[in-house]
């Protein structure tokens, strides 16, 4: 769909401007920028092509997620694909992350699997997707799988309508190496470019006959054998951490960890 057709400036709108092909959206000393989708969805394939930026983007945080933040805050689930800014010598790290109900709020709770990708992000556009339905959320790049987060328990899954959004913000607390390096404001406009959006799907007012995306054409669902097999690729050569293998984590927190 075309940006003006499924989605609207949420916030920093002297930092975006819109064309035929999709949005840029900036950060700047003054402000970052964001959108939103129009509809919420209770179920759907959610994707958009991303360009960054290269140089020195440390602390700068390029995301295109799922949320109901402004419905339930305090209390909110949210489904992540972040870019997270890096100095001169690394990759970007593209970070996944699920909250649920309020997890995300105060005392965080995150379920991060981070990776480097098998390309350079900042030559060209490339696609990253996500896929939420009842019953699994599934990362993609590329329609490559790198992450599949199944439902193992209502405590742990989001159920509640979301919305689609975009930001790039100022992350610097956390955002690389665990806040070391901080967005540098002499290499501003830190600048992405998003088009080719996709989302179809069940929106929350949809019927409840309406059937929720999968990843595979098969009418069961899941995930086909070669799909699998290119995850496993992914996670085993370019995965560098899994909040489940985290010894330092409250395991009691995440209990799908031993499910």
């Amino acid at each position: 769909m075309a940006f003006y057709r499924g989605y609207r400036t949420l916030w920093g709108q002297s930092h975006q401007r819109v064309d035929r092909n999709g949005v840029t959206i900036w950060l700047d000393r003054t402000s970052g920028s964001g959108f939103k989708s129009v509809k919420p969805y209770r179920s759907g394939y959610f994707g958009t092509s991303i360009k960054l930026q290269s140089g020195y983007t440390a602390g700068v945080n390029t995301a295109f997620y799922l949320s109901n933040s402004e419905a339930h805050p305090g209390n909110h689930d949210e489904v992540d694909i972040e870019f997270l800014g890096k100095t001169f010598d690394e990759p970007y790290t593209l970070q996944t992350n699920v909250y649920i109900r309020g997890s995300g709020d105060g005392r965080i709770i995150g379920r991060e699997m981070k990776f480097h990708l098998w390309f350079d992000p900042t030559k060209n556009f490339h696609h990253y997707a996500i896929i939420w339905n009842p019953r699994e959320l599934i990362f993609l790049v590329d329609d490559v799988p790198i992450r599949r987060y199944a439902r193992k328990s209502a405590a742990t899954f989001p159920l509640r309508p979301m919305w689609v959004y975009g930001s790039i913000w100022d992350a610097s607390a956390w955002a690389t190496d665990d806040g070391k390096y901080k967005a540098d404001y002499r290499y501003q406009p830190f600048v992405a470019t998003y088009k080719n959006f996709k989302a179809t799907g069940c929106t929350a007012y949809a019927p409840r006959w309406c059937r929720a995306a999968t990843a595979s054409p098969y009418r069961s669902g899941g995930m086909t054998r070669q799909q699998y097999s290119a995850m496993r690729w992914v996670q085993r050569n370019h995965m560098v951490y899994n909040y489940c293998w985290d010894s330092s984590r409250d395991r009691s927190l995440t209990p799908e960890c031993r499910m």
